[in-house]
């Protein structure tokens, strides 16, 4: 069917995330033409929430779904109010990993909505059995989970039945949790469940819509396969009877398994006479959040996504079904039902924003002195080379190998210590931990052969980075040539002297390239870590490195700048919308999104696509600073009054009062310091600014010469470690404000249960760590407010040179790979791994 003439056409986006509902509008050659948000705790203020959530004793973070409505309600009202929704063609979107519980006495008919009535009329706090709703951070149901898993034999046989081990937000404990604690309450009452991602869709298409596959297999009930279908075993389980297990069939419906390349619906009656869309608007299938993020990136097959949040979660094409306790499989939700089967490997750690921002708060006074110390403290938290520094922060229940692992654990020199002698390698320690994880698990995942034959991701060849291009420096465990014969047989002679199952020199089985989202990836020390670690470069979103410019440290976009979960969602709209009508869109997603992509690029003579929408950043990519921008009533560059207008986008409020006292003397006092002990502090002689937040951090270290930080010869986005104090232009715009970018430390550490006071002293700490000597005064902390100094505002990222290839799709170039640090990285990895085994068998 030929497509209508009429206005240029228009494609929505919305995604329900933890703190906002967003929503993003581009054309036909996918350029940004519109943004919307409505901020959960400043515009919907009277539900009280922090970061979109409420907090509650025993890991459970909920949101009210009402607040949901309403606020789709409000956006509903400014998309018609800002934007001719009538050129809206097709509507795609995303929602966080969350249930809603309809009441079996009230569920509402979609199709015959009042017009004249807000949704929210419609559908009340007391529609729902569970009126507020646990969301994905929630770990409650972390014992439920194990539980399952038990009864099916363990976390092998479990992925093997259903695709996923035991996970804290797996869907099916949280049924089995909700059973046994309020089996009147809300069990007895509940007539249907839904995903969030289906919910929505539901609301604007005015019926009942399928959750898709990909988010099915999240649920730890679905079978995947030639026939895939819900396993009435564990349905059985979380129902307590078959009885009951078939009424938990019966709430969760069909599943959607097109692979999600034709239309969920049309919009509802409901929302063309009350807003005025066209009634022929196609609404193409919901899915996930991350899933939405991932698909926005458009990642080739020798990709990853690492994505940096409340949970970080690295994601990568996969192409075979292979599932195993290692890593979460999902099918890949935008392909059409007829080509060949294609999927997302995912892995996913919990304990990501909060440690790092925890870490923050008890070892420095600012992101901006974070960023340094990750930059100057050198690998491995030591000049030496068998002295390396290892941490392990584990503030919540996480997903296999550490279901029972919780605590703050650190070793030097292979022995578990209380507190590292020189305080200043915390933040250092715990990027590291967290990336070398991924690490680790890429190559016990890659082993499976679930992302191909086996043959190597990486090729020598490359184009996609200089550094790929060149022959590394032999080494012991890589060939220097890029056979596979060669290189398995030197691996399996590493692998046997070095005691683990891969070969961590290795380098041609890792990503040939990393594509980074979120308020980590702005700082430049984190993505040259990630190069570094994986030996590869490191790409950013062009509207995440010039939304950083305006505020640095925070997951949630500035005012103006599109969600990327929003984006990939309208990016689903154009391709249905495009396989619709056949204008396009008959290819696989990615390939048509990389056509309409190159085909603006080539039809702009080259211009970067659009990141944002009524605001002036000057330069591509970010130059470095932000212009024009309308700053929320804070002037901190957004809504205000938000703790989801953060960097770590936490479920908690403020910060303490421990955080923002953390400094207190003048600079002056800490030079003084430094030079009374030789200059021994880190950077010393290298031209690193006398940064009063490490300098106050007390311990003395020696004073190295590190190569690799005053070495020229490679690209490396400048830290703070490599530039001086921000120039007198930079001082002239809004501080970067910290007051919501962290939980309250108190609150973090009692609700991971480790109850731990905000100075971590003898008698504070559960697991038995302690701080040497166990004195407030050597950490900075816990002194008063009179003299503190306004930190440094952190440095985000800014784009390297380019390619064309990146540019088009809308990536820049933030890190390059680095042979020699990548060698120090692998010689780590067997400690590390060694370490890691002793924490998940609990002889530590």
């Amino acid at each position: 069917m030929p497509a209508p003439k009429s206005a240029p056409a228009l494609f929505l986006g919305i995604e329900l995330s933890t703190d906002q509902l967003r929503a993003s509008i581009v054309d036909e050659s996918l350029e940004l033409v519109g943004v919307e948000c409505i901020d959960f705790d400043t515009e919907l203020s009277e539900y009280h929430t922090q970061g979109g959530i409420f907090t509650t004793p025993g890991d459970a973070y909920t949101t009210p779904v009402e607040m949901w409505i309403k606020s789709l309600d409000i956006l509903l009202e400014k998309l018609a109010r800002n934007h001719d929704v009538s050129r809206i063609k097709s509507i795609g979107g995303a929602a966080q990993h969350a249930l809603v519980w309809w009441k079996s006495t009230t569920v509402p008919s979609l199709s015959s909505l009042d017009p004249n009535l807000p949704l929210h009329s419609h559908f009340s706090a007391h529609t729902f059995s569970l009126p507020n709703t646990p969301i994905s951070q929630d770990t409650a149901s972390h014992s439920h989970a194990l539980i399952i898993e038990n009864m099916l034999g363990g976390p092998e046989r479990m992925a093997a039945r259903v695709g996923a081990a035991a996970a804290p937000s797996m869907v099916a404990a949280q049924l089995l949790r909700v059973r046994e604690t309020w089996q009147q309450e809300v069990w007895a009452r509940t007539g249907r469940i839904q995903l969030a991602s289906a919910f929505l869709c539901s609301l604007l298409t005015g019926k009942w819509i399928a959750m898709g596959e990909a988010e099915a297999c999240a649920t730890g009930m679905w079978v995947h396969g030639s026939q895939p279908h819900w396993d009435e075993g564990i349905l059985d389980i979380v129902g307590g009877s078959r009885e009951e297990g078939r009424r938990v069939r019966g709430w969760l419906g069909d599943v959607d398994v097109s692979g999600g390349g034709r239309r969920a619906g049309n919009i509802s009656r409901y929302l063309v006479e009350r807003y005025r869309f066209d009634p022929e608007t196609v609404v193409a299938p919901f899915t996930s959040d991350y899933l939405a993020t991932y698909l926005s990136l458009c990642p080739s097959p020798n990709d990853a996504v690492l994505s940096f949040g409340p949970m970080d979660m690295l994601l990568t094409p996969a192409q075979h079904y292979l599932p195993t306790r290692l890593y979460n499989l999902f099918p890949h939700p935008a392909q059409d039902s007829g080509e060949k089967r294609r999927y997302i490997a995912v892995l996913c750690s919990r304990n990501a924003d909060v440690p790092r921002a925890l870490v923050r708060d008890m070892y420095t006074k600012s992101w901006s002195a974070f960023d340094r110390l990750v930059a100057i403290v050198p690998p491995g938290g030591s000049i030496g080379l068998d002295d390396k520094l290892f941490s392990f922060w584990h503030l919540q229940a996480d997903a296999y190998p550490y279901s029972h692992v919780k605590g703050i654990y650190r070793f030097e020199t292979g022995i578990k210590v209380n507190e590292f002698r020189d305080l200043r390698a915390n933040p250092r320690c715990l990027v590291e931990s967290q990336i070398l994880s991924f690490r680790v698990k890429w190559s016990r995942m890659l082993a499976t052969g679930v992302l191909g034959s086996g043959s190597p991701r990486k090729s020598v060849n490359s184009s996609s980075s200089s550094a790929q291009s060149q022959t590394p420096p032999p080494f012991i465990g890589r060939s220097s040539t890029p056979s596979t014969s060669t290189t398995t047989s030197t691996s399996s002679i590493a692998t046997s002297s070095l005691g683990i199952p891969f070969d961590p020199y290795d380098y041609l089985p890792l990503p040939g390239r990393i594509i980074c989202t979120g308020a980590a990836a702005n700082f430049p020390s984190v993505s040259n870590l990630v190069g570094d670690v994986f030996n590869a470069p490191v790409f950013v979103p062009n509207t995440q490195v010039d939304s950083a410019q305006i505020v640095p440290h925070r997951n949630t976009p500035v005012t103006g700048f599109p969600g990327r979960a929003a984006l990939g969602g309208a990016y689903v709209a154009r391709w249905v919308w495009g396989r619709e009508w056949g204008v396009g869109g008959l290819g696989g997603f990615e390939d048509e999104i990389r056509r309409l992509l190159g085909k603006r690029w080539v039809a702009s003579g080259g211009v970067p696509v659009r990141t944002s929408v009524g605001v002036l950043v000057t330069g591509a990519a970010g130059v470095g600073l932000g212009l024009g921008l309308g700053v929320g009533p804070s002037g901190s560059g957004g809504p205000s009054g938000s703790g989801a207008n953060s960097g770590s986008s936490t479920p908690f409020g403020s910060r303490s009062g421990v955080g923002a006292t953390v400094i207190e003397e003048d600079e002056e006092e800490f030079v003084a310091a430094g030079n009374g002990n030789g200059g021994g502090a880190y950077g010393m002689g290298m031209g690193v600014p006398h940064d009063p937040a490490i300098m106050a951090m007390g311990a003395h270290m020696p004073s190295p010469t590190f190569g690799d930080m005053s070495t020229a010869g490679r690209m490396r986005t400048q830290t703070g470690s490599t530039m001086d104090t921000l120039s007198s232009s930079t001082s002239s715009l809004p501080a970067s404000s910290t007051a919501y970018t962290t939980p309250d430390i108190s609150t973090s550490l009692s609700l991971a249960g480790l109850n731990l006071s905000p100075v971590p002293t003898p008698s504070a700490m559960s697991n038995g760590q302690t701080t040497p000597g166990g004195s407030s005064a050597q950490l900075g902390l816990g002194q008063g407010q009179g003299g503190q100094t306004n930190p440094t505002p952190l440095t985000p990222v800014v784009a390297l040179p380019t390619s064309d290839a990146e540019a088009q799709i809308g990536l820049a170039k933030v890190a390059e790979p680095d042979a020699d640090a990548f060698m120090t990285y692998a010689a780590i990895v067997p400690e590390y791994c060694r370490l890691e085994g002793m924490l998940v068998k609990g002889i530590v």
